[in-house]
């Protein structure tokens, strides 16, 4: 991870103050009591009308910055690639090795904005989300928690597990009661220039999570780990992580899935 973007955590009235100070200590982010520029990014909580009772988002601050970022399972591109993303025949879930009768146990070590984490759970498969950056592991936890609540998506989201970790050291201690099938990784993909700008997201998330200058290590150190098989997914062109030729390959229209058979 390089980045060197400043980021506090925020929130919208004094009733959600408690919270506050208590994700500021455990993520270990500055507060701020009111939106403040000296930062880059906001992380901000503000009243939301289920459990967690609250709703997180992240937005960078200046006058001409977009709008604010969070996640949400149980509407938009999420629920519509619920309902209509292609089931077991989709080519992530054809990836990590899903068949009748056989749902797998998958670690998804850059979990992210957790689309790929949640399509799987939709289909069945217990998951496991490691995320390092304190940002985006807030965003992601809180709109995990909100989908627990809603009756469309809470057998999904209770298929999740979210781990604030760094995915390298999480893989070199593995808890013993921990069993996984699959090691999936969803490198980011490096920024375009501005004629071809990214979605406002993965222009948040580069800021403050830097270019994934590690992928190739942590692709061996997934390779080092007992599981049936490492799935990369990376864009249709780009070159396999760490020159390592991969076993088998799933593609779609602009992204493959590079696949390598442990045993």
């Amino acid at each position: 991870m390089d980045s060197s973007s400043s980021i506090a955590l925020c929130y919208a009235n004094d009733n959600l103050l408690p919270v506050a100070q208590q994700l500021s200590d455990s993520l270990q982010l500055p507060l701020a009591q009111s939106v403040d520029d000296r930062y880059d990014f906001l992380l901000m909580l503000k009243p939301w009308h289920t459990e967690p009772g609250y709703l997180c988002q992240l937005q960078q601050t200046g006058s001409d910055a977009p709008g604010p970022v969070f996640i949400d399972f149980t509407a938009g591109k999420s629920a519509h690639r619920r309902q209509y993303g292609g089931g077991r025949k989709q080519a992530l879930a054809r990836a990590v090795g899903m068949r009748s009768g056989h749902d797998p146990a998958v670690l998804d070590i850059t979990a992210g904005l957790g689309k790929d984490a949640y399509v799987l759970a939709s289909l069945g498969c217990q998951v496991t989300l490691v995320e390092r950056v304190a940002a985006i592991y807030a965003l992601l936890d809180n709109g995990i928690i909100r989908a627990r609540q809603d009756a469309d998506t809470a057998d999904i989201a209770n298929r999740m597990e979210l781990i604030n970790a760094d995915a390298i050291d999480y893989l070199q201690t593995i808890p013993t009661d921990k069993h996984f099938d699959v090691i999936y990784l969803d490198p980011m993909y490096p920024e375009r220039g501005k004629s071809s700008l990214v979605k406002k997201e993965m222009r948040y998330f580069h800021a403050i999570a830097g270019q994934d200058s590690d992928a190739d290590s942590l692709l061996l150190q997934a390779l080092q780990c007992k599981v049936r098989r490492v799935v990369v997914k990376r864009p249709i062109s780009a070159t396999a992580l760490a020159d390592k030729k991969p076993d088998a390959i799933v593609s779609s229209k602009n992204t493959r899935y590079d696949i390598y058979l442990q045993y």
